[in-house]
């Protein structure tokens, strides 16, 4: 986990997984756990486990998540 990460910036901006996926923008940050939603009309939302959070750079917030990985932490 990366513990230089300032979670209190984090928040309404980009998230991003491994290749540049898309994983919407940060709504919540609680202990365990970084909510992001994306999509605007229909909307998804992902339930990311904050230790998967690589680094905040560029208004960004990297995720060490695939595409495929992120379809477990999907939910509508």
């Amino acid at each position: 986990m990366n513990e230089t990460i300032d979670w209190a910036k984090v928040i309404k901006k980009e998230a991003r997984g491994l290749d540049d996926y898309d994983l919407g923008e940060v709504q919540e940050v609680n202990e365990d756990i970084v909510i992001t939603k994306k999509g605007v009309v229909d909307k998804d939302r992902f339930y990311l486990p904050r230790s998967k959070a690589l680094r905040f750079e560029d208004h960004k917030l990297w995720f060490e998540v695939s595409k495929e990985e992120a379809k477990a932490y999907k939910h509508d």
